[in-house]
């Protein structure tokens, strides 16, 4: 049967190749997902600033809690845990300890700064000039020789500069006074490499240095599983759709085929085995060519997320032939499937009935792909509910994708439902070509499904992979409007003592952010001043009173007091950003959780737990001061970019699928066309006869798409904001339909040029 399978690929090259591609296009996606996903879990970090030091100690960078069943789960913290500087002194005295030197670590300026102690780490050497020994003085690395410092005085360049940072040298003393943790030191590096057993502390070797070194490297980690799960589930997901809406559109092109294996003898399991054979061997090339595609896009998306900082440059990429081989598991399983259940109703039925649809295809629902069809719908409804009960990003992003997919499958399996009751609508486009379109939609109902499914499954996904972010941006941004009250927002490093001096300023907040951890589980929080809090910011209290946060008690919003069942007056264990724990009260519940994070604390509290202790000052009264500068507005562009990127590769095999299908299916019908033509039809009416099919598939489309994710949307902006009206800028919109409309049409213009070449008479002698 196999001989027989690679014949018929041979003399069916075109009706093959669109399946072709929808398998390399999902091979390639599942691998740069794999890619994505064994990177989260096994790369690894390279030391650079301790990559001259054997052994590193440092804290522990995990809150840990110890489960009933036994079973300990940590969880990353925010910031870094600092050590007690007297660790060195006991280190220096363990047998066998030639050196131990303290560091810390701290950002200022842009740059990541240190005290000039530390510089024996890498080492760095002086190239010039000498080291910092006054307060306001610093070094500053190779790479920024030349540049100045405000408040400070350069009094040497280094002879190196490390790839991944840039370095700034205080006076030991200066640099511990701006860190602001007193008696307190990030890492302590020892000479030579021997084992270390130190209370309160850690040890580090070889790139568990680097792991140490660059924490927000594990919190990259952390989004790359997370991120190559959701995006690995949807592309298959995507892919199972857009592959077996591929293979059924080509058994639809090959009825008359199966029937006359049927009519001269042919069993229907021969046949289904034959199709069976025919999709092993194109999804095994498929997927070998796509796996091998799929590494260098995984390498294109790693490049694109160092791009916006989402991952540092020096998590390495993990190369392994695992992703690879799922992929082409993946792809070899979805096409067996898809090619046995498209298949399956022409070979199990009669061999004159089979010739029989050929010329007039069958107008009833399959009992089982109505089944199907309803349980997908069932299934929308129920995740749609699932979906706005949720009030966490992490949460709802996958089951948001989940539910648009959901309710395109339904869509998919009840498509021949959907263009029946399209076409009996009593409408047409106008002159013959509107005729001829109408005559051609309502005689192939099964291919107009096949068509629309594609194109619902561009609009839906991409109105909601788009909008989700524009909703909770939109939401966000709203509530930070109507909450600032302050007349001017000013970024970290302006001095709060100058602006204070200020003729005319009433209040000064300062806020830091940070996270913290409650049973494990991570809540975005604010740490704020509390003198004039009122006149700077209204969180829109519901309960309770900001007159009672202190160092020793706390705001929450709604939805977090809602997660956690707490009220007015209960107490809540929380572990700070550094894995301090800490016990507050909570004195208010406030409505403006999106735009002011989860909780709310005194700066007094977080101001000795967090690794940058600048925070955005909130400025109530007066002029702007003289060389502050205002804060950018922020609202997550960063991980809504690296959303983009990542979904933008489902929107692009959902264009694919587009473009395959409406070729596939123009380029079939060459026959058709030919015979129109001898009859008396132009071939400018034949292109615009094809030019209204499409339109009136992408009509639908766009209709049953938009719902979908109107619905997802509404449901995912319920759960995330209270509101089930989502922000749809109508520019946006528009673009995303004139985006599917402007693909859908050039991907049945360009093929009808080339069906429409030949002359009637060969098109019609021509072998099918």
């Amino acid at each position: 049967m196999i001989s027989l399978a690679l014949r018929t690929l041979r003399h069916r090259k075109a009706g093959f190749a669109g399946a072709f591609v929808a398998l390399l296009c999902a091979a390639a996606l599942v691998t740069a997902c794999g890619m994505l996903l064994e990177t989260g879990l096994r790369g690894e970090v390279a030391p650079e600033r301790y990559a001259g030091a054997p052994v590193i100690v440092a804290g522990d960078q995990y809150v840990r809690q110890l489960k009933e069943s036994g079973k300990e789960k940590a969880k990353l913290l925010s910031e870094r845990r600092w050590i007690p500087a007297s660790l060195a002194e006991q280190i220096r005295r363990v047998p066998g300890v030639t050196k131990a030197v303290t560091e810390v670590t701290f950002p200022y300026a842009g740059f990541t700064a240190h005290g000039w102690e530390s510089a024996a780490l890498t080492p760095f050497t002086l190239a010039k000039g000498r080291a910092p020994r006054a307060a306001n003085e610093v070094v500053v690395d190779a790479r920024h020789s030349g540049r100045t410092v405000p408040g400070y005085r350069v009094v040497g360049v280094t002879a190196q500069a490390l790839p991944g940072q840039d370095t700034l040298f205080f006076a030991t003393g200066e640099a511990r006074r701006l860190a602001g943790r007193d008696g307190l030191v990030t890492a302590i590096g020892v000479w030579p490499a021997l084992h270390v057993t130190v209370q309160g502390a850690l040890t580090y070797t070889g790139d568990e240095r680097g792991a140490v070194e660059f924490p927000e490297a594990e919190g990259a980690r952390v989004k790359l599983v997370s991120l190559g799960g959701a995006l690995g589930g949807t592309s298959l997901l995507v892919a199972i759709l857009v592959v077996v809406g591929t293979f059924a559109l080509s058994m639809q092109q090959r009825r008359r085929e199966i029937a006359l294996l049927r009519a001269v003898g042919a069993l229907p399991r021969q046949a289904r085995k034959l199709i069976g054979d025919e999709a092993l061997i194109v999804s095994v090339a498929a997927g070998v060519l796509g796996s091998g595609g799929g590494i260098l896009l995984g390498f294109w998306l790693r490049d694109r997320f160092v791009e916006l900082s989402a991952i540092p440059p020096n998590l390495r990429l993990v190369v392994s032939p695992f992703p690879a081989i799922v992929a082409v598991l993946t792809t070899l399983a979805a096409a067996w499937v898809a090619a046995r259940v498209s298949a399956r109703r022409t070979t199990r039925i009669r061999p004159v009935e089979a010739l029989g649809e050929t010329a007039l295809p069958a107008g009833s629902l399959a009992p089982v792909r109505l089944i199907a069809g309803l349980l997908a719908l069932a299934g929308g409804v129920a995740v749609t509910i699932v979906l706005s009960n949720l009030s966490t990003e992490a949460a709802s992003t996958p089951v948001t994708m989940l539910t648009a997919l959901l309710w395109t499958i339904a869509v998919a399996l009840l498509g021949p439902a959907i263009a029946r009751a399209v076409t009996a609508l009593p409408l047409r486009a106008p002159g013959v070509a509107g005729y001829l379109a109408r005559k051609s939609l309502r005689a192939g109902t099964g291919r107009l499904a096949s068509v629309i499914t594609p194109l619902t499954l561009m609009t839906a996904m991409t109105c909601t992979i788009l909008f989700v972010q524009t909703t909770m941006g939109h939401a966000a941004q709203g509530e930070v409007t109507a909450g600032v009250k302050a007349d001017h927002v000013l970024a970290p490093g302006a001095s709060v003592a100058a602006v204070r001096r200020t003729p005319g300023v009433r209040a000064v907040t300062e806020v830091l952010h940070t996270s913290v951890r409650i049973d494990l589980e991570k809540y975005e929080a604010q740490a704020v001043t509390l003198d004039g809090l009122e006149q700077t910011m209204d969180l829109g209290v519901v309960a309770g009173s900001l007159d009672g946060l202190s160092d020793t008690s706390a705001a929450i919003s709604r939805t977090a007091a809602s997660r956690l069942d707490v009220g007015v007056g209960d107490q809540v264990s929380l572990v700070l950003g550094d894995g301090t724990p800490a016990e507050v009260r909570i004195a208010a519940i406030y409505s403006r959780g999106l735009g002011f994070g989860d909780l709310t604390l005194s700066r007094g509290l977080v101001a000795g737990h967090v690794d940058d202790v600048r925070g955005t000052l909130l400025v109530a009264g007066g002029a702007l001061p003289a060389g502050a500068v205002l804060a950018q507005a922020s609202g997550g562009g960063a991980d809504a970019a690296v959303a983009y990127v990542a979904m933008g590769l489902i929107i692009a095999f959902c264009a694919i699928a587009v473009v395959n299908t409406l070729a596939m299916s123009t380029l079939a019908r060459s026959r058709e066309l030919a015979l129109l033509r001898i009859v008396g039809t132009t071939r400018r009416q034949a292109a615009r006869m094809l030019r209204a099919e499409t339109l009136t598939a992408l009509a639908v489309a766009v209709v049953v798409g938009t719902a979908i994710s109107l619905v997802t949307l509404a449901a995912f902006s319920m759960g995330m904001t209270g509101s089930a009206l989502p922000y749809v800028p109508p520019l946006a919109y528009l673009a995303v339909v004139a985006a599917v409309a402007g693909l859908a049409l050039a991907a049945t213009a360009i093929p009808a040029r080339f069906a429409l070449r030949p002359r009637p008479a060969d098109a019609l002698g021509a072998r099918e």
